[in-house]
C-alpha cells in the first residue's frame, strides 16, 4: 500500500509525529487502539473522519518503518 498520500508529517502538528491526512490523529494513536484490542470498525465508529484506508495506511507505515530498523553493535 502506498501510504505517502495519507500519512503526513508537519513540524508544528503533534510535535512532528506522523498523522493521518493532516489531522491531529497520529499513527501511534491508531496503533495503540489496535494493540489495545479495538477493532477497525470500533475505531471508525469513534472517529467518523477516518476511513478504512487510513487505518491500513497506519499499518503499512509501521511495517515500513520496522523494515528500516537495524541494530548496530557497540
Amino acid at each position: 500500500m502506498n501510504y505517502h498520500d495519507i500519512i503526513t508529517i508537519e513540524p508544528g502538528k503533534r510535535s512532528g509525529k506522523p498523522c493521518i491526512r493532516g489531522m491531529r490523529i497520529t499513527v501511534y494513536d491508531i496503533l495503540e487502539y489496535l494493540a489495545g484490542g479495538m477493532t477497525e470498525a470500533e475505531i471508525l465508529e469513534d472517529f467518523s473522519e477516518l476511513t478504512s484506508p487510513d487505518i491500513k495506511a497506519c499499518l503499512a507505515f509501521a511495517a515500513d518503518r520496522e523494515k528500516k530498523l537495524f541494530v548496530t553493535s557497540l
